[in-house]
């Protein structure tokens, strides 16, 4: 089969096209003939070598995220059957052969029913974007419908995640984008104001939006460059859930003590398989109720991987980066 493969740390030249035979599946694991792969910036993190998350036994073929169709089962696996249509969600797997490939082999708690009123492309934006929403929104967040929530990035796979769940809550959203495009995106999704987080005043603009109370709940994707005015914003007995940061920030930690502040870390790898599971479990709920629709943004041939992971740390992208490995959706 066709598949990327690293044989060495690097940039993303290292990211090779390949032909390696089909992975097997075990017992409680799935084969997928996988259709679509979402890029993540951890996947090119992981791909030098220096991601203290994830370190790569070489070779490998990268991905964690995808969608596609069942195509063998090993034991003791009941929940899914061959021919079913399905997402992943692979980056706590056990075992994850890599999405960016036409078949993976992923531990059957990974693999969730895609709904046929979706694309393999917008299944392939679900998992690692819709776990962190979900992590942020409801896990960390603990948002409820008298919240009003301000989320950095908004026009981002996690970003315009987030602010679907956080209407389904009932909450208020802000959200923040560079783009105008972006900006469209967060309205359209029925964020309750847009702000350009890169223009003067932008402080300002999240006060008004938030009837100059500030918001109770921050998504701060960004926390190096931006935590230290969330806890300027944030309103008395707010929290600020921190899902990025690349770097290190001096802050004024009397805002905490005088606001009393909640600043909340959080990564997948610290829930377990149980939670991961229930997660993604409540997140394919949503999606089928419809409270939830995954926007992709650019789609890249599979060959195209390199590319993809250039723009992937670089460009400002509005929804989901995918790969497209077969194109029948």
């Amino acid at each position: 089969m066709k598949a990327i493969q690293v044989n060495e740390f690097g940039g993303p030249e290292v990211l090779q096209v390949v032909e390696i035979p089909e992975p097997v599946p075990g017992a409680r694991e799935v084969r997928v003939s996988v259709h679509a792969a979402g890029v993540n910036p951890n996947e090119a993190y992981a791909r030098t070598g220096t991601y203290g998350a994830y370190i790569p036994e070489l070779p490998y073929t990268p991905g964690f995220d995808g969608a596609g169709v069942v195509d063998a089962l090993g034991e003791d696996v009941t929940h899914i059957k061959v021919g079913d249509r399905v997402y992943i969600g692979g980056f706590m797997a056990v075992r994850n052969t890599g999405t960016y490939a036409e078949k993976v082999v992923v531990d059957a708690a990974s693999v969730h029913p895609l709904t046929d009123e979706l694309s393999f492309e917008q299944g392939a934006a679900l998992g690692i974007p819709g776990l962190a929403a979900y992590q942020a929104i409801v896990l960390r967040g603990q948002v409820t419908e008298q919240d009003t929530v301000f989320i950095h990035g908004g026009s981002g796979a996690v970003g315009l995640t987030a602010i679907q769940i956080a209407k389904a809550i009932g909450a208020k959203v802000v959200a923040s984008s560079s783009t105008e495009e972006g900006r469209k995106l967060i309205r359209a999704l029925g964020a309750d104001a847009a702000i350009n987080h890169v223009r003067d005043g932008q402080h300002d603009e999240i006060m008004a939006a938030t009837d100059g109370l500030g918001p109770t709940v921050i998504v701060e994707m960004l926390a190096n460059h931006n935590l230290d005015t969330d806890m300027e914003i944030a309103r008395n007995e707010g929290r600020i859930v921190i899902l990025g940061s690349r770097g290190k920030i001096e802050i004024d930690p009397r805002h905490t003590m005088t606001k009393g502040l909640d600043i909340l870390g959080m990564s997948a790898i610290n829930l377990d398989a149980d939670a991961t599971y229930a997660a993604y479990q409540a997140l394919t709920e949503l999606v089928n109720e419809g409270e939830i629709l995954p926007l992709v943004g650019d789609v890249l041939p599979l060959e195209e991987a390199r590319h993809a992971h250039e723009i992937i740390l670089t460009k400002k992208g509005n929804g989901k980066l995918v790969l497209r490995i077969q194109n029948t959706n």
